[in-house]
């Protein structure tokens, strides 16, 4: 009698067990039900951006910035950076295969020739880029009749280096031999420690690398000429259909900006330059940020005389002989409703 009923409350402890058990399964089922889909639903409700940059370079800082601490997402926006050719970006814009071209360049180029994109917000209101030079060669007078080694044929760098070859009284085309190797600034790297050209264009990180390999820095373009070549721009079909998505746009990139001007924000900015260049020293990723910080804008503005001489230098090497208003090449309307909602205005 004892040895049954002690089955029996074995059985009931057993069905205890078991029907807890169930209860736990099934609120973990309800659980699931209900919050896994909300989460899911959230991030489906993100919007996929590209955006189209020329290559990896700490000159995108602003937009690397506003990736890493979210403030793209908190748009709405989920951020896919693409490298792309500044010239090919373009079309892609206009095709929608792409949602935004970051190389200004490209896109006022495309304005230029009759392309319908506008540059709506810049980041960089100076070129950051550096021209290296064989140890032996001191003086930019000294390049007469070497190589160097520039960007992609129409490529910005291709554009700048024409042009400060002028300021220094060099004609780019019978004084020198510019080659628009295109690549990318290791591989122009590469093709100066080979011998195969005397001088050639790179940006941070990779001049900085240069010069701990013996090579000379002869001039920084920043220097010479004011020429807007970061930010970003779209089609006018966009612009038109689309305003609250460029709006969101702007408004994140600003933050990064914002970000980026706040001192007590540098160790974070640090690190974000090092996964973003790696492999990258923190002392040369700090090297890096303070050599960025002399091109970076403020509040997205540059100056309206420095983008005319982009668009005539590309008027010059495309042919475009009528005159082209910066009006037509760019829409501040975006820029500055983020910056009075950002309290920039």
């Amino acid at each position: 009698m004892v040895e049954v009923q002690s089955i029996r409350q074995t059985r009931v402890l057993t069905l205890s067990a078991s029907t807890e058990l169930a209860i736990r399964i099934l609120f973990g089922l309800l659980f699931a039900l209900l919050v896994l889909p909300a989460s899911g639903q959230a991030q489906s409700s993100l919007k996929k951006v590209r955006l189209a940059l020329p290559t990896k370079s700490v000159s995108f800082l602003a937009f690397y910035v506003a990736y890493h601490k979210g403030f793209y997402k908190d748009e709405g926006i989920e951020l896919e950076p693409i490298i792309m050719q500044p010239a090919l970006a373009s079309t892609a814009v206009l095709t929608g295969d792409i949602d935004y071209n970051g190389a200004v360049t490209g896109v006022i180029g495309a304005a230029v020739r009759d392309r319908p994109m506008k540059a709506v917000l810049f980041t960089v209101a100076r070129p950051l880029q550096y021209l290296m030079s064989k140890k032996e060669i001191k003086e930019p007078r000294e390049l007469k009749g070497k190589k160097i080694a520039g960007s992609s044929p129409g490529g910005t760098v291709t554009f700048l280096t024409v042009l400060v070859l002028r300021r220094l009284g060099l004609d780019p085309e019978r004084d020198v031999f510019l080659n628009p190797m295109g690549g990318t600034g290791a591989s122009r790297l590469a093709a100066l420690e080979s011998g195969f050209v005397d001088a050639v264009i790179l940006e941070s990180p990779e001049n900085i690398i240069a010069q701990q390999r013996g090579f000379h820095e002869l001039i920084f373009f920043g220097d010479l000429i004011e020429f807007p070549q970061n930010g970003f721009g779209t089609s006018e079909k966009k612009i038109r259909e689309n305003p609250d998505e460029i709006l969101k746009m702007v408004r994140a990139t600003l933050r990064g900006l914002m970000f980026l001007w706040d001192k007590k924000n540098q160790d974070q900015v640090l690190e974000i330059i090092m996964k973003e260049m790696k492999p990258i020293s923190p002392a040369m990723a700090k090297e890096s940020f303070g050599q960025v910080m002399r091109v970076i804008t403020k509040d997205g503005v540059v100056k309206p005389d420095s983008i005319q001489v982009l668009i005539d230098l590309v008027r010059e090497n495309t042919k475009v002989t009528r005159p082209v208003p910066v009006n037509q090449v760019v829409d501040f309307t975006f820029l500055e409703k983020a910056q009075k909602e950002l309290g920039l205005r």
